[in-house]
């Protein structure tokens, strides 16, 4: 076994896990919410516009993976995947400390640091990116990876917060105009 098949079975695995996860929320697979369940999710999480919000994650995670899986674009569909696992971290594990049995975050953190490896290691020989002509990314493409997967964190919260206060607002701000009298 190669370094090249080492780092084929690891992008099969773990970018099959990630398309699945996404499938579950896309799409009910294998027993998931589906969209539904998703925005109902990612609104308890004071994530809106829910809908965006549930569609967002589910494609990042569908795609991303089947990317990955692929070996396309791995900085890239790693920088989305970042996303979507330090946005579960800081929404929903975070506060259950490190270990997965507690509901904890270390299963995201070991697929943080994997598609992060791919990224700077490259996605091997048997690859679309190899095929491109991009067998290794190098240094850059996992700070790339890392810094837009946690900016891209950041942004989608804040957007989220922010939709969700103006939400909030809307219904005190608003004039009941049907028991005005016309001029």
């Amino acid at each position: 076994m190669t370094a090249g098949t080492g780092k084929l079975l690891v992008r099969l695995v773990v970018g099959s896990v990630f398309a699945a996860h996404g499938l579950q929320k896309l799409r009910g697979a294998f027993g998931g919410p589906g969209l539904e369940g998703t925005e109902k999710m990612v609104a308890s999480m004071q994530m809106q516009p829910a809908a965006l919000q549930a569609r967002a994650v589910a494609l990042t995670e569908t795609v991303g993976g089947i990317a990955i899986a692929a070996g396309a674009a791995t900085p890239l569909a790693a920088a989305g995947l970042i996303a979507t696992m330090v946005t579960a971290i800081r929404k929903v594990h975070w506060k259950n400390g490190p270990w997965n049995s507690n509901g904890g975050f270390e299963f995201n953190a070991v697929l943080i640091a994997v598609v992060t490896a791919l990224s700077i290691d490259g996605p091997g020989k048997a690859s679309v990116d190899a095929a491109l002509g991009k067998a290794r990314w190098g240094i850059l493409g996992g700070l790339f990876a890392l810094g837009a997967g946690i900016v891209g964190s950041f942004a989608a919260i804040e957007f989220g917060r922010r939709a969700s206060e103006s939400m909030d607002a809307e219904p005190s701000d608003r004039h009941d105009r049907d028991d005005e009298t016309p001029i």
